[in-house]
């Protein structure tokens, strides 16, 4: 276990989890705003892309009251990403995530749960900053990582590739209060 925070806990990705990744990762009503409609995952895509490659990622799931309700994943940023987004002398974290139980949804757990990972990163792994890079049209994520502290940064023009198209996506912030 990664961390608990009452009925909300993170654990460590294991092998027996592909199955669920695969059910989420095909769900389209999660796919609209985590990887797209146009890139769903069967089994063999979740062991391509979860359990090969990529070392420095810590991938983890989400329980909630003992229910595996979604995905997360928290990694150092690299020297590019870091001297894009200026942030070359600091040690700063990225994370992205998911709740694929959609009945788990808008009922404060997502809100939990990034909160909960910030403290982690900043207190086990000595974060100097945690940034995100939601699409600006994800309205409900951006009003969550809001709640949890983070602040717009700027926009990044043409960030990511979502159902066929180049979106814009915010940089978000969290810096540890003093």
């Amino acid at each position: 276990m990664l961390f608990q925070n009452g009925p909300l806990t993170v654990r460590l990705l294991e092998h027996k989890d592909q199955h669920l990744l695969a059910k989420w990762l095909s769900d389209p009503i999660v796919l609209e705003f985590y990887e797209g409609r146009d890139n769903s995952f069967d089994l063999e895509k979740v062991n391509q892309v979860f359990y090969t490659g990529e070392e420095d990622e810590v991938k983890c799931i989400i329980e909630f009251d003992d229910v595996e309700i979604g995905y997360i994943q928290y990694y150092l940023l690299d020297d590019d990403a870091k001297q894009n987004y200026g942030y070359q002398h600091q040690k700063a974290y990225g994370m992205d995530q998911f709740i694929g139980e959609v009945s788990y949804w808008n009922k404060g757990i997502g809100t939990k749960l990034v909160a909960s990972m910030v403290h982690h990163l900043f207190d086990q792994e000595l974060a100097d900053v945690v940034v995100m890079d939601p699409q600006i049209r994800n309205a409900r994520a951006l009003s969550c990582y809001e709640k949890c502290g983070f602040q717009k940064v700027k926009i990044l023009p043409n960030h990511e590739l979502h159902e066929g198209e180049y979106q814009d996506c915010w940089l978000i912030e969290y810096r540890k209060k003093c």
